[in-house]
């Protein structure tokens, strides 16, 4: 990541990225504001939701969003190395098969077998290792293979375009009381935090959400410092070895408080938006697992949105859940 600092994330940075997408020729959507009462979802307090269906994002989840404007800066035709346990690797492989060029995904075993599948379906390679092992893997390519390494989560280009779906939130409802966003390494958060943050929402708390078992930021937050961690929960995608370094920052900066959930509490969370007609993956239902298990405070009242952020399962793993 170099030493690009927090302060290297402007409100200029977030809007060109929001243009950049914008005619990005990967097709990035806009994706739908819904209203929870609108739905046929469970809600035991009085207050007025708004759910992001990411869910519904080109590539099924929000990582096209970081991807489109990493690859509208790098030269087309390159050879690409990654870290991802899937919806990052998906996205890259997508804008490689777009922008030409050679990719390879370095993926955690833990990762469901069917998104190494996808991902090899679009042209790229894919090697699977132990989690502990994911860093030492990559470098290994760009030292012997001369890749070039494209960061799945500390990257400033990628938390830029991360930022557009914090900036399409506020397109709709301009000042929010709360914004609960899932967090893996930080990118999404962080991004999605920056730009409400630095749109002048000063009174709009951000929280952050983990599973127990992949509680990175968490522990970052207590040791003040990222930490690292041998990561594992059902939701694979938020299950990173680390909390990015400029993520971290800047969700120090800019969210209220990082809050965890169980994996019975995400599997739970999964079963009932896909019985509300809303499939969404382990992952992408971090955040309204928090919300359904009033693990945010003080939201009687408030108006809230709350990020879906990808919906990457597989009918094998839907087999799994409870009903």
């Amino acid at each position: 990541m170099g030493d690009v600092s927090a302060d290297a994330v402007t409100l200029d940075l977030l809007k060109e990225a929001v243009e950049t997408l914008r005619s990005s020729p990967l097709g990035v959507i806009n994706t739908p504001l819904i209203p929870w009462s609108q739905t046929t979802l469970p809600l035991n307090i009085n207050c007025n939701i708004l759910i992001k269906l990411e869910n519904m994002q080109k590539t099924g989840s929000f990582k096209i969003r970081g991807v489109a404007n990493q690859f509208a800066r790098r030269p087309a035709g390159g050879h690409f190395v990654t870290m991802s346990a899937g919806n990052y690797g998906k996205s890259f492989a997508y804008a490689l098969k777009h922008y030409g060029g050679k990719g390879k995904v370095v993926m955690p075993e833990t990762a469901p077998l069917s998104r190494a599948t996808l991902i090899q379906s679009f042209g790229v390679e894919v090697e699977r290792v132990p989690t502990s092992r994911l860093i030492d893997v990559v470098n290994r390519c760009v030292q012997e293979e001369r890749m070039t390494f494209m960061h799945s989560y500390d990257d400033l280009d990628l938390i830029a375009g991360h930022a557009s779906l914090g900036m399409e939130v506020l397109e709709v409802i301009p000042e929010p009381d709360v914004v609960v966003v899932c967090c893996g390494a930080g990118g999404l958060l962080s991004g999605v935090a920056a730009a409400i943050k630095l749109s002048g929402c000063d009174k709009t708390r951000i929280y952050g959400v983990e599973p127990e078992g992949a509680c990175t930021m968490y522990r970052s937050f207590i040791e003040n410092k990222p930490v690292s961690m041998d990561s594992k929960s059902i939701a694979s995608g938020l299950a990173p070895p680390s909390a990015g370094r400029l993520p971290y920052e800047l969700c120090k900066s800019y969210v209220e408080g990082i809050v965890l959930v169980s994996e019975e509490e995400i599997k739970a969370a999964v079963s009932t938006l896909y019985g509300s007609g809303l499939v969404v993956e382990p992952s992408g239902s971090a955040a309204f697992a928090a919300i359904l298990n009033n693990k945010i405070p003080d939201l009687e009242g408030k108006n809230i949105v709350c990020v879906l952020s990808g919906g990457n399962i597989g009918k094998d793993e839907l087999a799994n859940f409870p009903d």
